[in-house]
Formats: C-alpha cells, structure tokens, sequence
C-alpha cells in the first residue's frame, strides 16, 4: 500500500492519526479567497502527477515487487482529476509549462500505467466520492474475470483549486474553523490532497509468491439513489442496499460486522443520514469512526484512503480514533480514541454527489 496525505506518508499519517493529530490547518492558497481550513500536502497545492507517482512507487515497493510489470493491471480514479492545470491554462500567466494532452482526467491511471511499463486494462472511474471504493471493486472484478491476476489500484486527488473551493462555497458546504465528524459543532467538509494506491492480488498470486497480506477484499455493493445531484436521499434506501449488497456478497451477517470506517464529512446532511443508516442497520452498536477530521475530505481519494485505513486496523487491531470529534450529537459506539479489540471484518463506505454509494467488506486472511 502507499499513500501520501496532509498528515504525510502511510507510516506517518497512521502514527499521528492513533495520536489523534490532524493535518488540517487555515491556509490562504489563492489571494482571491479569503483563509479557509484545508488539508495540504505541502506548503502549496500538489500536482496530481506528482502525487500518483508518489503513492505508486510507494505501493510497489511495500509490495516487494520491481518494475515494469508489464502484466499489472491499472484502476486508479479521481474526482477533479486535472481541474488545478486546466484553471492555470485559463490565466493570464499562469499556464506556462503546462501540457494540455498531460492533463487529460485520466491522468492519474496514466502515469501509473507509464511507472508500470503495462499492457494490461488500463481504467480510470470518476464516481464522485465514492471513486476509490468504485476502482477497487473494479479491479476485483477484472482479476475475477481473468483479465489479470494483479491491479494496482486507489483513487489520487488535488481538489485544492480556486474553482473547486468556489464551487463548494457556492453549495455553503465548507467548514470555517476545522472538519468535526459527527458532533454537534460540526461546520461542513474541509478539503484535503491525498492518495491511495493498493496492490490487489489472486489470493493464489499472493501466498504463491510469498507476499506480505494486509488483508482480503470480501466483496463489495454499489448502487445510486437517482434522486438529486447533491441532497442525499433522505431514507438512505440505496446506501443501505449497498450496505446489504456489500455482506451478501461477502456472505457475512449484520452482526459479524466488527468495525465501520464512515463517510463522515462534518456535514449536517450527510452526518444525519448515516447516523440513521447506522441505527437501522447495526443497533448492536458496532464501533465507527470518521478519519476526514485528520484528513480532510480527498473527494475521489478518500474511498482508497478509507481502504488503507481498515486494513491497517485489521492488522494491528487497533480502531483510529474519530479525530475532531468533541461533542457528539449522535448515540453511536463513536471511537473518540484508540481502542485495541479483535477485528476480524471491516465496513468501509462512501457516499458521494450524485447518490454514488459505495460500500467494500475487508477481513482477516
């Protein structure tokens, strides 16, 4: 696995998120805007190439595997891909050194596909939010079918743009202070960079080769609420279907369900409604967290970040701690500290713009 956060590089960001740190802090990118909360790699916005490159390498190498790898799939999605050099293109005096045809939006599974020196199935999915879970479950599928026996996969994101923060403004969606999942002070959504690249393997490959397992991908449920571009739909019917989906497909029950890594951007809407998805689901009182309060939110990255996430839990089994959580508003098991415990199934999910849902179910091997 690799992956490159505002808290730093896989070993960092987990060290620092079970010590409750965040890598948020108010930052003023662009002079046309006034200070906002954000998750920034550096000290100014990244580039996406840069970051995939990044969190490729590191996925390879934690992998023990060398290029090229001419037979290694490619999954890697985003959701504002380029956007940041497509606006640098539009200004006056900013675009120069910027190659149109290098920012096409599925730069990203590119550059990986280049690294990699592949000639197998290249993809790059754009589902809003729910895009890292969305690649991963591809990737399932294509080693499934035989199209390969390795993916590398995740989701990369550089969201930090004067359009994307514009355009979240406009929607009255941005925290003005930090990002505070699921309690009662709660602002909205803080905009993070990130990546996240796994190696998704045949367990047959895996064990045959001696590789070290984090863990195993069960199974996976999608669906869209086909309701509103924004709003989630009120009932949660298709998150829960994909919830559902997800465990049938795993052939897993409700209560074997050990550990939920949420969505949980600090919105009011959408902290609401998993709120209720979770107590109509799971009124056993299942552990869940949110780690955006250390994050930030990295739009099509965070379904693979949330991937990493649960993963590292199942292998230390430890649960991360709800950062920016103070007050909670909801009566949920909210783990407001590290917890070790015996976890042997993970849900991680993501809901995003347009009704994306998108669920996975990790466990033990």
């Amino acid at each position: 696995m690799g992956l490159l956060s505002s808290l730093g590089s896989l070993s960092q960001t987990w060290e620092k998120l079970l010590r409750g740190e965040s890598g948020i802090d108010i930052h003023q990118p662009f002079p046309e805007f006034s200070p906002l909360p954000l998750g920034l790699i550096g000290a100014k916005p990244i580039d996406l190439s840069h970051l995939t490159e990044i969190v490729v390498r590191a996925a390879i190498e934690d992998a023990g595997l060398t290029t090229p790898i001419p037979d290694c799939g490619v999954v890697i999605g985003s959701s504002r891909a380029c956007q940041g050099s497509w606006e640098k293109l539009l200004t006056p005096g900013r675009g120069g050194g910027v190659d149109w045809l290098e920012t096409l939006p599925n730069r990203g599974a590119l550059v990986a596909a280049h690294l990699l020196e592949t000639t197998a199935p290249v993809l790059a999915p754009m589902a809003a939010c729910a895009t890292g879970i969305w690649a991963i479950a591809r990737a399932k599928t294509l080693i499934e079918q035989g199209y390969c026996s390795r993916c590398v996969v995740g989701g990369v994101e550089a969201p930090i743009t004067p359009l994307t923060i514009a355009g979240f403004e406009r929607l009255g969606a941005l925290a003005k202070t930090g990002c505070y999942p699921f309690d009662k002070g709660r602002e909205g959504l803080v905009l993070g960079e990130g990546g996240a690249v796994l190696v998704l393997e045949s367990a047959e490959l895996a064990v045959a080769r001696g590789a070290r397992i984090y863990g195993q991908l069960l199974g996976f449920g999608l669906t869209c609420d086909g309701y509103h571009v924004t709003t989630p739909e009120p009932t949660g019917k298709m998150a829960m279907g994909a919830i559902k989906s997800a465990l049938h497909g795993s052939h897993l029950e409700f209560c074997d369900v050990c550990f939920i890594h949420t969505h949980g951007t600090g919105t009011k809407l959408g902290d609401n409604r998993e709120d209720y998805i979770i107590k109509e689901l799971f009124p056993f009182g299942v552990p869940v967290s949110s780690t955006k309060g250390a994050t930030g939110h990295t739009l099509g990255a965070s379904g693979a970040m949330g991937a990493v996430f649960s993963l590292l839990a199942l292998q230390h089994q430890v649960l991360p701690p709800c950062v920016g959580l103070h007050k909670p508003e909801f009566k949920l098991n909210l783990v407001n500290k590290v917890v070790k415990c015996n976890i042997r199934t993970v849900l991680s999910w993501c809901f995003g713009f347009g009704g994306q849902n998108a669920v996975m179910a990790l466990g033990n091997r």
